[in-house]
């Protein structure tokens, strides 16, 4: 159970072989905003927090270590696949879709509407994490069928 402060509990993390740029990328891209930055001695990222609405994502530099025999976090090193995808909901998704693509974001799935409801596009980031955006609110949406 989330502690009253907390906004969502739940905080993907992903590893960038830049993680500096991967911050900038991401906010500009994204509409994401620098919560915290920490960066070591000569001034590189060795961990981000960004949000957006009420959620968090973490980020670092994928430099193996400890974590790293864990997991696999860089697509290139999983043969361009993702280890996993993030779904952000937007608005207004056709404005964020140019956004995005303006940032130069590689188009997976151009923007369309879901036979669940509500549209979403999916896209590359710079080093190929999958992400898609969308209204469709599970939230919001019914439980019964």
């Amino acid at each position: 159970m989330a502690g009253p402060s907390a906004k969502c509990s739940l905080i993907p993390c992903l590893g960038y072989k830049d993680a500096d740029a991967a911050v900038d990328w991401l906010c500009e891209a994204f509409g994401f905003e620098q919560h915290a930055v920490y960066r070591d001695d000569a001034g590189q990222v060795v961990h981000a927090e960004l949000t957006f609405a009420n959620c968090m994502i973490m980020i670092g530099p994928d430099n193996g270590g400890e974590f790293g025999k864990l997991v696999m976090t860089l697509p290139e090193r999983a043969g361009g696949r993702c280890t996993q995808t993030l779904y952000v909901i937007v608005e207004d998704v056709d404005a964020h879709y140019a956004r995005a693509s303006a940032a130069g974001a590689e188009t997976v799935i151009a923007p369309r509407g879901d036979s669940y409801g509500g549209r979403s596009y999916s896209v590359r980031d710079p080093e190929g994490h999958a992400w898609s955006f969308g209204s469709y609110d599970p939230w919001a949406a019914s439980t019964t069928s």
